[in-house]
């Protein structure tokens, strides 16, 4: 492993005219015990097929392709992707792809390894993992987003990223990350996490337009999280296509499936799927 300290990623920076750019989320990891902690959650096999968003300097490729049978990485600054391209050309199992990862088509891949640029958070875990095909992630992540996946009992957490995940994954591991792990060092808390597959997926969310229809519908009621499960569908159907349904009609048609109107975050993961399956249109 070639691994690039502060001074080495700094000079290469400087070489390649780029200065780190917020937009990106170009924080590039500096330090080799965080790199040793990645790899040994990822638990790689040589079946595994890799996709690591925002590649970088490289500071992990490289272990990662030594372990697994096909690394992609993604790329969004052509100056860093060119650099990777010539440093990589050794490795056979490589392919470094230039592009936006919310706007290009990805490869087929069976595990996540990222440091998610922090302002694309949201879109990309939806892209990635609200879908048919779900990878294994390990990801660093701002920890703010990583306590609100890691359901606490406390209905403060809620959110639709916390019951977006929780539907279609396990959580696995969090650990705190220290910010001096990256160059330049980020303003934000991290944590690193690991997500795996449900293995008890509902049926419901394995068709694409019911998952576009939960994910709606979750995001529709999740402001109203404090409020009696009947008022925030209520409000979610009013909002989506201006559809409405009286209190009365709502409160039948939860009661005639065993479903009480309690406050919505007082519900579990699997309820939310349920209600979610009964005004699906």
């Amino acid at each position: 492993m070639s691994f690039m300290n502060t001074k080495e990623t700094k000079l290469i920076l400087n070489k390649l005219e780029i200065n780190p750019n917020k937009k990106f989320g170009q924080n590039f990891l500096i330090d080799k015990n965080i790199v040793k902690k990645i790899i040994s959650v990822s638990e790689i096999t040589q079946n595994d097929v890799i996709l690591e968003i925002g590649t970088g300097l490289g500071a992990l490729t490289e272990d990662i392709a030594n372990l697994a049978k096909k690394v992609y990485g993604i790329e969004i600054d052509h100056r860093l992707s060119s650099y990777l391209k010539d440093k990589l050309s050794i490795y056979n199992n490589i392919e470094i792809i230039h592009g936006d990862v919310l706007e290009i088509e990805i490869p087929e891949h069976n595990k996540v390894i990222s440091n998610i640029p922090y302002t694309i958070t949201g879109p990309l875990i939806d892209k990635i993992f609200f879908n048919t095909s779900i990878p294994v992630g390990i990801l660093i992540i701002e920890k703010s987003i990583a306590n609100r996946m890691f359901l606490s009992g406390k209905y403060k957490d809620y959110s639709r990223i916390s019951i977006g995940i929780n539907a279609f994954m396990k959580t696995v591991l969090k650990s705190e990350i220290s910010n001096n792990s990256f160059y330049p060092i980020p303003k934000i808390a991290l944590s690193l996490i690991k997500i795996v597959p449900r293995e008890n997926l509902n049926p419901f969310l394995s068709d694409d337009d019911s998952i576009k229809f939960f994910l709606k519908f979750i995001a529709g009621i999740m402001p109203y999280k404090n409020k009696n499960i009947v008022n925030a569908i209520g409000f979610f159907l009013k909002n989506h296509n201006n559809i409405q349904y009286s209190r009365e009609k709502i409160l039948k048609i939860l009661g005639g499936n065993n479903l009480e109107n309690k406050k919505v975050f007082n519900f579990n993961i699997d309820e939310f799927i349920e209600i979610c399956k009964l005004f699906y249109f």
